[in-house]
């Protein structure tokens, strides 16, 4: 898939989400069926991620982290560099690129924004805005050991191809929860980060 396309897809895709007009429903609203498993929040927290397209040859990869295993959550899982939005951060572009330079290095001169997509609401209380981005290649990452463990990429193809997606599950809280999990090769890329990249596969191959 080329650039162009993506620009053009992701950038519809956020033009008709802002404007309010109706899209086909993504397939994902959250990292799993919410209703009856955990109390809902009142108010959910607004978060925010970058899905950074790194230009590469011969393709397009995704960049991703492996969080430390000594975070308070989600320990040594595969994320999007993002969290939590703050009080001066003006939107969700914002947050999402202000978290990326702290948490990997990756300044935002490097960063094309074509902007959000779907929400995605995690059983943790945050509602997470994806920014998707393509990112030219020259940055050097540097990783805030405080938080991320490792940055690594795999290459956008993989995501596209559905042979590549299945739905595990394990016992959580005394229910059996099911999500969408990616793998490639050691790296076992599930959850909220899955069900994000399921959304992303959905916006750039849906029939126009």
């Amino acid at each position: 898939m080329t650039v162009d396309e993506i620009v053009r897809r992701v950038g519809e895709r956020s033009r008709r989400l802002a404007s309010g007009l109706p899209v086909a429903h993504a397939p994902l609203g959250s990292d799993f069926s919410l209703s009856g498993v955990v109390p809902l929040p009142e108010t959910w927290r607004p978060a925010a991620v970058l899905v950074p397209l790194v230009r590469r040859d011969p393709g397009l990869t995704v960049l991703l982290t492996q969080r430390t295993e000594d975070m308070p959550s989600h320990a040594g899982q595969i994320a999007f560099p993002g969290g939590r939005r703050q009080a001066d951060d003006i939107d969700e572009i914002a947050t999402a690129l202000r978290e990326t330079e702290e948490e990997v290095g990756l300044t935002r001169d490097f960063v094309q924004v074509i902007g959000p997509i779907d929400h995605y609401r995690t059983g943790t209380g945050y509602e997470i805005t994806p920014i998707v981005g393509i990112v030219s290649p020259g940055f050097t990452t540097r990783a805030d050991p405080r938080e991320v463990a490792d940055v690594f990429e795999v290459p956008l193809e993989h995501f596209l191809d559905e042979r590549n997606h299945r739905i595990d599950s394990r016992v959580w809280q005394g229910r059996e929860r099911r999500y969408y999990a990616m793998p490639y090769g050691e790296r076992y890329i599930w959850g909220a980060t899955a069900g994000m990249l399921k959304n992303l596969q959905f916006v750039l191959t849906a029939a126009d």
